[in-house]
């Protein structure tokens, strides 16, 4: 069953340790990102990692360490036309009822409103954006 959701959502990212992040749900942007203000890859028995930190808060300087298997390197476009390769980890996203397996990009989001985009591959047949709501979800405390 699929839920509602807003254009902008309170979800937390269980697997990396945050329990609440605000992300703008962008139906325009076909993987999901997710700020990263410092990278570190590594190679743990054999497989590439990536060591990750996170502000996940908007003018915070908290930061949250957290570590999750490479998955692929991919070039993308963002909204400007700039093209950047990325790492892409998994993770899971839990937002309101629904606990989601999701690929994500990672990024520095510093001059960007949002620290985490969840983009129209997260969304697909789980949600249903209501682009004139925000928070329908409900506050993660």
């Amino acid at each position: 069953m699929t839920q509602l959701i807003g254009w902008r959502e309170w979800l937390s990212l269980p697997d990396l340790g945050i329990a609440r992040i605000k992300a703008k749900i962008d139906t325009g942007a076909r993987t999901s990102c997710l700020h990263a203000h410092h990278l570190e890859p590594f190679t743990e028995q054999g497989s590439p990692w990536v060591r990750i930190w996170v502000h996940p808060r908007q003018n915070s300087n908290h930061s949250i360490c957290c570590a999750a298997p490479i998955v692929d390197e991919r070039v993308v476009t963002d909204s400007g036309g700039h093209r950047e390769r990325r790492i892409v980890i998994q993770t899971t996203v839990v937002l309101g009822t629904k606990t989601v397996p999701i690929e994500m990009t990672l990024t520095n989001r510093d001059t960007m409103k949002f620290r985490m985009l969840l983009g129209r591959s997260a969304l697909a047949g789980q949600f249903i954006v209501d682009p004139q709501t925000s928070y329908l979800a409900g506050k993660i405390k």
